[in-house]
């Protein structure tokens, strides 16, 4: 049986030294402010980016591309690995099509390679949580096929909870109209938002304040987590630049759950530009979403 390895994309929010250290091939989503393209080579530090968007610049974000994709797959379809790539969120995203794209090229070109692309239906540390589920099968020795079927079946029990600071990056990118992006940030309201069955964001509630925003993410969390409670070894948190929410929210699930293994790490450009600067999300195994 030849050995395989797990891919994703920088949108799954892992830490460099976690994607190193377990050799996780990561396929860039791109972006840009103006003409200028960041991604790959020419990489802005996540507070950097943030700070921008904060004094009005706006970025915009493009898919990793077939071509691209098509590279990474066959230089290591080359080095005689079978590949299991968990993409972003259909939903959100071409990344998933191009993926798809991109495999069904290299095995037509050759013959006994073998690239299999799922669709997470997640996003940031959700898609994140499916990969580190994959990475540990993987070394206790599971098969490819064993962690496909356990990711496709398990997948919609990656439970998404955000809430973002300000409602006019939800409103540029289609989430909220005008007027609810307007009313909301007069009255200091704050959305809560998780991620459907279908891998899209959806806004299912809100509250008034920045505190009962956090404590929401929990509270919701006690809603979903049913029969895992005692079955998360690890819940991941992702922020954009408010490391402090996010380590307030670490508490109240440490406080509630007993969870000590808790993973907070930067939401991505990428997602970061829709839903912006303090945004803060909460990640981990429950009932269907």
């Amino acid at each position: 049986m030849k050995d395989f390895l797990i891919s994703t994309d920088t949108t799954a929010d892992l830490p460099a030294s976690y994607v190193k250290e377990n050799n996780i091939d990561i396929h860039t989503l791109f972006y840009a402010f103006g003409e200028v393209i960041y991604g790959t080579d020419n990489i802005m530090p996540e507070k950097e980016f943030f700070d921008r968007m904060r004094n009005g610049d706006m970025p915009t974000t493009m898919a990793c591309n077939p071509q691209d994709c098509k590279t990474i797959f066959e230089k290591r379809v080359n080095e005689g690995f079978d590949i299991l790539h968990i993409a972003f969120s259909s939903a959100l995203s071409s990344s998933y099509n191009n993926a798809c794209i991109a495999a069904n090229e290299v095995m037509e070109e050759h013959p006994g390679a073998r690239i299999v692309v799922v669709d997470s239906l997640a996003a940031s540390m959700g898609e994140g949580l499916i990969v580190y589920k994959a990475v540990e099968m993987k070394k206790s020795g599971k098969s490819m096929d064993e962690i496909i079927d356990f990711v496709n079946n398990h997948k919609l029990n990656v439970v998404h909870n955000f809430t973002v600071d300000d409602l006019n990056h939800l409103y540029r990118g289609g989430r909220v109209s005008k007027t609810t992006a307007i009313i909301g940030t007069l009255a200091n309201i704050k959305p809560i938002l998780h991620v459907d069955n279908e891998g899209r964001l959806i806004n299912i509630g809100k509250v008034r304040g920045r505190k009962k925003s956090l404590i929401a993410l929990v509270d919701r969390m006690e809603e979903h987590i049913g029969s895992y409670r005692d079955k998360n070894d690890v819940v991941f948190i992702s922020h954009g630049d408010c490391l402090q929410d996010a380590q307030f929210v670490a508490g109240l699930v440490k406080e509630r759950f007993g969870i000590d293994n808790i993973w907070i790490n930067y939401i991505c450009p990428t997602i970061g530009t829709h839903s912006g600067p303090g945004t803060v999300a909460l990640f981990f195994m429950g009932e269907p979403r």
